[in-house]
């Protein structure tokens, strides 16, 4: 069950880490895609009430995220303490997702609302039992600077490849939907149970077949207080959390209106599917062009101006609102989908990895090992900006006048575009300038790690002073 982090990873045992991933990527894509739509239009309920419930589930995740991550960092089993936490999640993650999509017919419009309220919070607390472990077991395979890099690649990858699955199950239920929204209630639920039977199989298999590294680090002693107040006191923590915030409310825009857009704004929901496929294949065969670009040039600043790319592609999204002529609309779209891709890779692939840089950062100041907790507030900051952009989605499109397939204003569809470019090109600009400050580079990690190494082959134990 032990070995050692040091040793680089082979390629099986990365993909096998990234098994759980593939199924989530697909459960959270569609989530994020789907869910508010299929809320507003088909079970009918008010954006701005199906918004509350995205901003309430954050709160709650402010909660859930930094007390797993702490339980799963101070976890004592022989099976692991990440692996435990990740197959503990598994069933009552697949159960909430069919829920999603479950509510009866029978059901009043409030007591439909509460029906999801409960989904809601019942999929991201069992999928944070999911994702915070896995995400600290992966700063744990790997101390490498640069093996980081394709580590966290490769995950991705997984992600956008049930993205992928999920873009394809998207595509079927608008077109569904289109000719009988009632028979989406029928279809919807069966593939849910089949996606959390995959959710299910692919933990299993991870979790069996790839073992935990050893550490000789102690786990958080202070309490989970102690440990927040460890997060907080870490300058680059401090900064990355912000700009992690910041970045993925504006990256979660395409997945909160481009339903909005395709439909009420460019008069073809098929297309959605199609551009935002396009983003996420886009996102993923670069991959090993910003691994390749990192040790050339380094993981900050590639970061800072993919941010930059990112603004700028997002920004012509606007544009959508005042081209007349359909096919144009199409292919302006699809290239900003394929631009927005090639840039939103470095982000996805480089961000765990500089996270990991920080943890251990933490661990020469602190003498202890907080993968757990780090990634809890991390994760925390990405669903949160989700979860704020879905909530201000909704309260914008009720103040503008939106009504359910219904032709829109242009006041709607100026704000619906406004959603889709101009919002995230404040959000990426703000992000980029705060990362502009960050100085963990290459050298620095490399002296942090000199020490924690030294520290372990002469006392088995990590120096608890700088």
């Amino acid at each position: 069950m032990t070995a050692d982090p040091r040793v680089s990873l082979s390629n099986r045992e990365m993909v096998l880490y990234s098994l759980p991933s593939t199924a989530a990527g697909y459960m959270l894509t569609l989530l994020g895609l789907y869910v508010m739509k299929y809320s507003t239009d088909v079970l009918l309920i008010a954006p701005a009430i199906m918004g509350t419930i995205f901003g309430l589930s954050r709160i709650w995740d402010a909660i859930t995220d930094p007390v797993v991550g702490y339980l799963s960092d101070i976890t004592k089993l022989g099976f692991g303490r990440r692996r435990s936490w990740i197959l503990v999640g598994a069933i009552p993650a697949a159960v909430a997702y069919y829920m999603l999509f479950a509510s009866p017919v029978s059901l009043s419009k409030s007591e439909t609302a509460i029906w999801m309220a409960v989904a809601v919070f019942a999929f991201y607390t069992s999928m944070t039992a999911i994702m915070v472990p896995q995400l600290s077991w992966g700063a744990e395979l790997s101390k490498d600077y640069f093996e980081r890099n394709k580590l966290y690649g490769i995950r991705q990858s997984g992600i956008v490849v049930g993205g992928i699955f999920a873009l394809l199950t998207l595509g079927w239920l608008t077109s569904v939907e289109s000719v009988d929204r009632e028979q989406v209630r029928l279809l919807a639920p069966q593939l849910a149970m089949y996606a959390g039977f995959a959710l299910i199989f692919l933990i299993v298999i991870a979790v069996w077949k790839l073992k935990e590294t050893s550490s000789v680090a102690k786990a958080p002693s202070n309490g989970i207080l102690g440990a927040g107040k460890d997060v907080w006191k870490n300058p680059y923590a401090r900064l990355l959390i912000t700009v992690t915030f910041i970045e993925n409310i504006g990256g979660a825009a395409i997945g909160a209106a481009a339903l909005y857009v395709a439909q009420y704004v460019m008069g073809m929901i098929e297309i959605a599917p199609y551009a935002i496929i396009t983003y996420m294949v886009t996102s993923t065969l670069f991959i090993p062009m910003w691994v390749r670009l990192a040790r050339k040039y380094g993981k900050v600043k590639l970061w800072f101006w993919a941010m930059i790319g990112t603004a700028i592609s997002f920004a012509g999204m606007f544009a959508l609102a005042f081209i007349e002529e359909q096919s144009y609309q199409v292919i302006w779209l699809i290239f900003l989908s394929l631009m927005c891709g090639v840039f939103a890779g470095c982000g996805t692939t480089i961000g765990p990895s500089i996270q990991s840089d920080v943890i251990d950062y933490d661990e020469l100041v602190t003498g202890e090992r907080k993968e757990g907790v780090y990634f809890a507030v991390w994760n925390f900051a990405l669903k949160s900006a989700s979860g704020v952009m879905l909530m201000f989605t909704g309260f914008v499109l009720s103040a503008v006048g939106f009504l359910p397939n219904e032709e829109q204003t242009r006041t709607v569809q100026l704000a619906m575009c406004a959603l889709l470019g101009l919002f995230p090109l404040v959000c990426y600009l703000i992000g980029a300038w705060l990362f502009s400050r960050f100085d963990l580079d290459e050298a620095k990690h490399a002296d942090i790690r000199a020490q924690l190494d030294a520290a372990e082959d002469s006392t088995g134990t990590t120096s608890e002073a700088v």
